[in-house]
């Protein structure tokens, strides 16, 4: 179904989507804030979410996007001045906004290499989720004082 290019895009992506789930679930572990470990743990199942649809996609399954609005977490200040819990969520929070910022980019590539429309329709979909993502990302660190 897929040619040579799509298939090793698909492949990338897995790749990147693995890293995105095991990344969030040890920076769940390594984060101070409970607020910061709900957040990590709720993009871990998004970013699960995502591999599970790449690996369908992977083995000739283009599946239909759904509007899934789960509830997103918000946030309250937790640090009020500058401790060492804060400057450990603060790099865990810039890894993790890193690493967003490159599969959706990954993301945007392949849209623009994918022949079949439903194909592009869900990579778009999930990059607009990965985009949001860092969104979440951002209003955490703003709502803290991490972000300059």
């Amino acid at each position: 179904m897929w040619n040579q290019k799509e298939s090793g895009l698909l492949k990338d992506l897995k790749g990147q989507e693995q890293l995105c789930v095991d990344k969030y679930l040890r920076h769940a572990e390594k984060a101070h804030d409970p607020q910061l470990k709900n957040l990590f743990s709720y993009l871990a199942q998004q970013e699960a979410q995502h591999l599970r649809t790449v690996t369908e996609m992977e083995g000739g399954t283009v599946p239909q996007m759904g509007g899934g609005s789960q509830s997103k977490p918000g946030f309250t200040a937790a640090y009020s001045t500058e401790t060492r819990e804060k400057k450990d969520d603060c790099f865990l929070c810039s890894d993790v906004l890193a690493g967003e910022k490159h599969v959706s980019g990954l993301y945007d590539t392949c849209v623009f290499e994918f022949r079949n429309n439903q194909a592009r329709s869900v990579l778009n979909h999930i990059q607009k989720e990965e985009q949001e993502h860092g969104k979440l990302i951002y209003d955490y660190m703003q709502a803290n004082g991490m972000y300059s």
